[in-house]
């Protein structure tokens, strides 16, 4: 696949994601009486106080904010995180002024429920983390981490993210009424939101390493190699109870191939594997197809500077 229509296409993913976000925030967050998680929360408040539109507001902080990281940081990220940013505050200006009511989830009264929220959380989690798969962020405070990171890599971001968390937690309570229904909304929102998009994150790059004894390394790697589309790597050992040389396959697969990697090792006798988790794995290698062509990705995840 050609690199300027890849590049397009993720940036159309990213302007997807936005709007999709934004209509998020109609149909899920605003009729039910509720800040979420981090900047947007505040400017959820904000809106709810002042009747000024978020879409404004989000284009006011988080545009100096992407200069900033842009000047200071990551170009790549601070250009795809303002394309999200900037379709983000325009799409919730569009869909402000559409007649979107008979759409949105709230109850009969007008207050706040668990359910908008709750899917809400989730819809944002799944979302926040394909925009960071693809080298983007969703603004906000993960402007405001990348700056302090910059500065000082030594500062503990994660508590810096949950100290403006708790604060738009405690402050939705004096906004909607005292009431604590939304502070417990909100606890709720942020924590679906890192579980979804944790989960994804993990999901997405997570593995299986299978360590194979075996006396038929030849065979057994040919069929991984033309069958699973993924390589092994041969290391040469001794069985200490027996003295004997032995052989063992280091061969890293997906989740979904373990039951056909499985099949191939029970196919070969004398032959045994042990299986451990594998959190991610990094660096410069192809993605070979079954067919032994080189994989074409649709979106650009590389990680250089190019925008």
């Amino acid at each position: 696949m050609k690199p300027i229509f890849q590049k397009l296409l993720t940036y159309a993913t990213i302007i997807g994601m936005a709007i999709l976000g934004a209509l998020n925030y109609v149909l899920f967050v605003f009729p039910n009486s509720f800040a979420p998680s981090g900047l947007n929360g505040l400017l959820t408040i904000i809106q709810y106080l002042f009747h000024f539109s978020m879409g404004y507001l989000s284009l006011l902080i988080n545009i100096p904010l992407a200069l900033l990281a842009w000047k200071f940081t990551n170009r790549r990220l601070a250009v795809r995180s303002l394309v999200y940013v900037v379709t983000f505050s325009l799409a919730l200006l569009v869909f402000e002024r559409m007649p979107l009511d008979r759409f949105a989830y709230d109850t009969e009264n007008g207050t706040s429920t668990i359910l908008g929220p709750m899917v809400a959380g989730i819809i944002n989690g799944f979302f926040y983390s394909q925009v960071l798969r693809i080298g983007g962020t969703t603004g906000g405070m993960d402007f405001v981490a990348v700056l302090i990171h910059k500065r000082n890599p030594e500062r503990d971001l994660m508590q810096v993210i949950f100290i403006i968390n708790v604060f738009v937690a405690i402050l939705s309570y004096f906004v909607y009424n005292y009431k604590v229904e939304p502070v417990i909304l909100c606890i709720l929102y942020s924590f679906l939101t890192s579980s979804v998009s944790d989960s994804v994150m993990r999901n997405g790059r997570s593995a299986i390493r299978f360590e194979i004894v075996t006396d038929d390394p030849k065979a057994i790697s040919d069929e991984i190699i033309h069958q699973l589309g993924h390589s092994a790597t041969l290391l040469h050992g001794t069985g200490m109870y027996s003295g004997k040389e032995r052989n063992m396959l280091v061969c890293v697969v997906n989740r979904r191939q373990v039951a056909e990697l499985q099949k191939i090792i029970k196919a070969h006798p004398g032959t045994f594997a042990c299986m451990s988790q594998v959190g991610q794995v990094v660096g410069n290698f192809k993605h070979i197809r079954k067919d032994g062509k080189e994989e074409n990705k649709l979106l650009d995840i590389a990680v250089d500077e190019t925008v």
